[in-house]
């Protein structure tokens, strides 16, 4: 075989012929761009999305200036009482109890805690006693109690998971609101410096605050949450 008879230089390109090579090239690059700004887009969209879910406190609860003469509950006459109203199946609830924690680490002798979950009478024994329940209980000085269809969530005025009150010894409210500073995140916050002021030196700058964390009542609410 003649080797010669072969061509082995590239293809002629012929005058005059448009080349359509550098047109895909741009029209590629084009496409990356697009693809590209597409993608931060979304991105973008995605962080503010969360970033708007985890600073949109719950629903504002008008708690009254006393202690409800209705609640089968009493507070404490020897030290201020703390009740915290949670949801069993939120997960924000996660860090208000790690909040929670932290206050109770300045002595349990100083507050008379108790953490009331939310309890639907539309399911099981047991149905509220869930992780969330079993990290309040592991919490020194803590009492953890059950609320059968929110009916003293409702006396308290609570509607969202978190809702932290604190009273004195004569039943008259010092403090309501969140002890985290937003959704799901634990960390220095207003909420807990104001309780942990209160403890400490008997007053604090603040009284309120919102709270971060999802609807406490409400059987749409649970029934999606259960899958049903």
């Amino acid at each position: 075989m003649n080797v010669s008879s072969f061509n082995m230089s590239p293809p002629h390109h012929t005058a005059g012929e448009p080349d359509t090579k550098p047109k895909h090239q741009a029209a590629w690059s084009l496409c990356i761009s697009a693809l590209t700004m597409l993608w931060f887009g979304a991105v973008v969209y995605g962080m503010f999305v969360l970033w708007q879910y985890q600073s949109t406190p719950g629903a504002e609860s008008l708690t009254d200036a006393d202690w409800p003469h209705e609640s089968h509950m009493t507070c404490n006459a020897m030290r201020p009482t703390l009740l915290m109203f949670a949801h069993p199946r939120c997960p924000c609830t996660a860090a208000s109890l790690s909040e929670l924690a932290r206050i109770m680490a300045l002595g349990p002798e100083r507050v008379d805690a108790r953490i009331v979950f939310f309890k639907s009478s539309a399911f099981q024994d047991g149905w509220e006693k869930t992780d969330l329940w079993k990290t309040a209980s592991a919490i020194p000085g803590v009492t953890v109690l059950s609320d059968l269809d929110g009916t003293t969530a409702r006396l308290f005025k609570a509607t969202t998971s978190g809702y932290t009150l604190l009273y004195n010894t004569q039943g008259n409210l010092l403090f309501h609101g969140g002890i985290t500073g937003s959704r799901g995140h634990a960390g220095d916050n207003a909420g807990r410096s104001a309780i942990e002021s209160i403890l400490l030196q008997g007053t604090a700058e603040q009284d309120e605050t919102f709270t971060f964390g999802c609807p406490l009542l409400g059987e749409q609410i649970i029934s999606r949450q259960e899958g049903l």
